[in-house]
């Protein structure tokens, strides 16, 4: 069969099957195209979920009589000054979205640039281009979508559908561009120079509305910034729907990205659950190659891990504040006077000073375990003094030195299992059971961990491909705990394991080595790790039903005061809430 050049008809077509797979894809690129020239305002008029027409109105640069002529010629462009692929500064830069898109529809530009006598108007299917009393930006207007391609037409959703995901590219659009203006359908409005925060309750939602954590970091190593929002633990979604990521100001879905996202939150939201997330990830543009797919969601970093290290890093760091309440800053509680910590040997940290004490006390909290490698950095409480009353208890903790109490002072316990205490004009109520479970596996978290050397390797029989994935992380799963190594060129040998560790190796090397093909890293052995830790902590913390007296109730606050990651448990949820005396004024109308 011999060799053809295909005809321009089919090229467009093949290319506009790349580009243009949905009405969304679309609007996608015209915007984009909208924002290169300078608009600051956008109006997306849509209508049948786009397959009828869909109208782009910007107040961009515009274009003269001759570049109006070339815009809808394939690869053509005004975005690649220096012809230098590795040094993209805009959204679009292809030169393929409007000859594409006009192969598969009716397509017309109107346009002015301002300095012409006059506008522009071209039929971008016959391309005559004729005078327009248009006046300034450009309106871009696409009509019966794949009316050309009828079997590309069937396989649209309906316009329900569609529409939803015109939305979703508008939302992310608008959220990587706060500066400007969107109108959907004069229905869907983000205002022009909003604050990020605002335009993020716009996209998100109003109960953003104050558990938002902002987010800004520097790598001075690799030149990279991180800003942006995150959402508190306890506010999440059921999927990734509010999750908006950038790169240079592109958004994208970048499974390196979402992945440092997921391992960020690992141990403090359910692996189910989605947090939501406006991040901006700002890296010199010769790190990261945005020319990966024609509908440029995708990108390519030079250095993957050590993007995803800063990112997951910056995030935890933001994560582990200890408090987040009311007036009171995110930064760990100063550990001055901790004299009771430091004399019973608790393991929390206390912010009161207890006079007049001569012996260490320690308090059980019912933790009982044969495993001494992990009692060893749990609450090592003695039984109650059975001979010491309320009325002793009281007084010590009346006759207090309190340099400052974030979670207030302890009131009494409700059903054996919330605590109640008054901080200011606010009742604070605290799961004991989710605030001793946080703080059992931060100290199992931050324990070192126990290994356990073999006398005889595990050998594990893989494919080449899996031995070199599982090689190239060595030094990752080393962190974890896992020695292994090459045991020639079918099977990894495992020569040090942690301690007290029987898994099925096979299947947790397999599933690692999946992973680190297709990401280029894995979380498998830390996630393993945290549902350890995780479970162990959730069975050997105090429990709801459990009575605990005045002493118990006012160190279990004093260190979740104290411990990272205090507002919420290893699932997720939160350990304490502040109630302004104002809203209970309103239960009983004293208004």
């Amino acid at each position: 069969m011999s060799v053809r050049v295909l005809p321009d008809f089919l090229i467009n077509q093949i290319a506009a099957g790349e580009v243009v797979e949905r009405p969304a894809s679309v609007v996608k690129e015209l915007v984009e195209n909208a924002l290169d020239a300078g608009a600051d305002q956008i109006m997306i008029d849509v209508i049948d979920g786009g397959r009828t027409q869909i109208t782009i109105t910007d107040n961009g640069s515009g274009m003269s009589r001759d570049d109006l002529a070339r815009a809808i010629k394939r690869h053509a462009t005004s975005k690649l000054p220096d012809d230098d692929l590795l040094n993209i500064n805009f959204m679009g830069f292809r030169g393929e979205a409007l000859p594409s898109i006009a192969s598969v529809s009716d397509m017309t530009i109107d346009t002015c640039n301002g300095m012409d006598e006059n506008g522009w108007k071209i039929n971008a299917t016959t391309g005559e281009i004729m005078p327009s009393d248009w006046e300034a930006g450009t309106r871009i207007r696409v009509q019966n979508l794949f009316a050309k391609t009828p079997a590309r037409l069937k396989f649209l959703r309906g316009d329900r559908a569609e529409m939803m995901s015109v939305l979703d590219v508008v939302k992310r659009l608008a959220m990587a561009r706060a500066d400007v203006g969107f109108v959907l359908n004069n229905k869907w409005r983000f205002q022009k120079d909003e604050d990020l925060m605002d335009r993020i309750v716009a996209v998100m939602g109003d109960d953003v509305q104050g558990r938002m954590l902002e987010i800004d970091a520097v790598s001075s190593s690799s030149n990279m910034k991180l800003t942006g929002f995150i959402s508190e633990p306890t506010l999440r979604r059921a999927s990734s729907v509010d999750q908006f990521l950038f790169v240079n100001g592109r958004p994208v879905k970048d499974k390196v990205l979402v992945g440092a996202l997921r391992a960020a939150y690992m141990d403090v939201m359910h692996a189910r659950e989605f947090p939501l997330c406006a991040l901006y990830l700002t890296l010199p543009t010769n790190a990261v190659d945005v020319n990966v797919s024609p509908a440029k969601t995708d990108v390519h970093f030079l250095e993957p891990n050590h993007v995803r290290a800063f990112i997951v890093k910056t995030l935890r760091n933001r994560l582990s504040q200890t408090l987040m309440s009311p007036g009171v800053p995110s930064q760990p509680i100063a550990n001055s006077g901790n004299n009771f910590a430091r004399q019973s040997g608790y393991g929390g940290a206390s912010n009161f000073r207890m006079e007049n004490r001569t012996a260490p006390v320690k308090f059980d909290f019912g933790i009982k375990s044969d495993l001494n490698a992990v009692r060893d950095v749990l609450f090592p409480f003695m039984p109650n003094d059975n001979s010491r009353n309320a009325d002793t208890q009281k007084s010590v903790i009346d006759d207090t030195v309190v340099i400052d109490l974030p979670l207030g002072r302890v009131v009494g316990q409700v059903g054996n299992k919330y605590i109640v205490a008054q901080k200011d004009d606010n009742m604070v109520i605290v799961d004991q059971h989710a605030a001793h479970e946080r703080i059992t596996y931060e100290k199992l978290r931050n324990n070192k961990m126990k290994t356990q050397p073999l006398l005889t390797p595990i050998v594990v029989n893989m494919r080449i491909e899996e031995v070199q994935a599982i090689v190239s992380i060595a030094d990752d799963l080393r962190k974890s705990g896992l020695v292994v190594d090459a045991f020639g060129d079918g099977a990894i040998a495992i020569f040090e394991k942690p301690a007290d560790w029987d898994l099925d190796w096979q299947n947790l090397l397999q599933a690692v080595a999946d992973e680190v093909r297709v990401n280029g890293h894995s979380s498998q052995l830390n996630e393993k790790l945290h549902l350890k830790l995780a479970n162990y902590a959730c069975h050997h913390s105090v429990r709801a039903g459990q009575k605990l007296d005045m002493l118990q109730m006012d160190m279990l606050l004093r260190d979740i005061e104290q411990t990272e990651r205090g507002g919420q448990c290893n699932h997720g949820r939160p350990v304490y809430k502040f109630i302004p005396m104002t809203e209970i004024d309103t239960w009983f109308e004293r208004l």
